[in-house]
């Protein structure tokens, strides 16, 4: 009996991951083969090296950082992500000379300032699939491409931060350069849809429901019919089904003109 006891706690042992201890993530991980693995983002991943994470389809692809961590510890390793990372980039091969795209940064490397002189080449921000009209830019959408200057859009994002989390204006095929006029903040509020409009003034709210007269997404301008006094308020959408007028609708116009307030997920 004691035997067949110690039997099974040794069996048990074995199923479990083996622990490596605390792992550090590589400052600017690449693979080689398409394939990301546990050994191609941390150093002395040990025998969990080999560990799939993802697939790159392009130039780089994007991991969110929770996403990692969970796959990390599923095998054994412990990443205690110190630096706060939102998301991990991962190039393809070697980091070009000079190249400042880090884990935690999804930043245009430096090889995209190159001079637009004739011949030039320049990487900026495609499309790793097409996207239909209203579908939310995921990390893995995203990917760097190199490309002649020439056909770099102008005002092309420097950083996918600030594309993630918008949504197409319109349709988007694969390999195209991302322009941030063909993206928009998600839409939260339908035309017709019931909203909730709150006025803030001197500590006290005071709301009233009406119907949207026209689309809106976060941060925009908003009319709301108010059904009982048939009076149209001025508003902006916040939220779902929620708006706000007064003071605080000049407050979420002007977060919206930040792209960082549709970036951080």
């Amino acid at each position: 009996m004691k035997r067949a006891l110690i039997l099974a706690a040794v069996i048990a042992m074995a199923a479990q991951p083996a622990l490596a201890g605390p792992v550090d993530l590589i400052p600017d991980p690449v693979d080689d083969d398409g394939r990301v693995t546990l050994g191609d983002l941390f150093d002395g991943a040990g025998a969990a090296a080999e560990v799939l994470v993802g697939r790159r389809a392009g130039a780089t692809v994007v991991f969110e950082a929770a996403q990692v961590q969970a796959v990390a510890r599923g095998a054994g390793l412990e990443w205690s992500n110190p630096q706060g990372l939102r998301r991990i980039v991962v190039r393809q091969g070697a980091a070009p000379v000079g190249g400042a795209l880090s884990a935690e940064n999804s930043a245009r490397p430096a090889s995209a300032d190159v001079s637009a002189r004739a011949g030039a080449v320049v990487e900026v921000l495609t499309y790793a699939r097409s996207l239909s009209a209203g579908e939310t830019v995921q990390p893995e959408d995203v990917v760097w491409s190199t490309v002649q200057a020439h056909q770099a859009p102008s005002g092309a994002p420097r950083d996918a931060e600030q594309v993630i989390g918008l949504s197409a204006r319109r349709a988007l095929r694969a390999g195209s350069a991302v322009a941030v006029r063909d993206l928009a903040a998600p839409q939260v509020i339908a035309r017709n849809d019931m909203v909730e409009v709150a006025y803030m003034v001197g500590g006290v709210e005071l709301t009233v429901t009406g119907k949207a007269v026209r689309d809106a997404s976060a941060g925009d301008p908003v009319p709301v019919l108010n059904m009982q006094s048939g009076r149209t308020i001025d508003a902006v959408a916040v939220a779902p089904g929620r708006a706000v007028a007064g003071p605080a609708a000049q407050a979420a116009q002007a977060a919206r003109r930040n792209p960082q307030q549709f970036a951080a997920r």
